[in-house]
């Protein structure tokens, strides 16, 4: 059961996705099409679980939110990378659609905590 509590935890699972973008990019043969992605791809996927280890160490309410939101921005970036990838790659799809689909996740999660809070930005 312990295994299934760490499925949840958004600081596992940030670090994960970022992961997996790594090693997705990793995979990805270097083109000029593609190198410039992967490397703004690999800048807001791994931001996502840094600005989230960096909300869970907020010094104020209004820092938590701010680093929330940030992480949601990231999450949204991370799924315009990700489908630029799609274009101009012939391969990796289902990897990339998976991460699209987490990317899209993350990005609802982080908009509830966000809007739930009482500092609006």
């Amino acid at each position: 059961m312990a295994n299934d509590k760490n499925k949840y935890d958004l600081e596992d699972r940030t670090e994960k996705f970022g992961e997996d973008i790594i090693k997705l990019c990793k995979k990805i043969k270097i083109t000029i099409y593609t190198e410039p992605l992967i490397k703004q791809l690999i800048r807001s996927g791994t931001s996502v679980g840094a600005n989230y280890m960096e909300a869970n160490g907020a010094c104020s309410k209004k820092d938590f939110c701010n680093k929330i939101y940030i992480c949601k921005k990231e999450s949204q970036e991370s799924k315009h990378w990700l489908k630029m990838l799609i274009s101009a790659t012939c391969n990796h799809h289902d990897e990339i659609s998976q991460l699209l689909g987490e990317a899209q996740q993350l990005s609802m999660i982080f908009h509830k905590i966000s809007s739930s809070s009482k500092i609006n930005h």
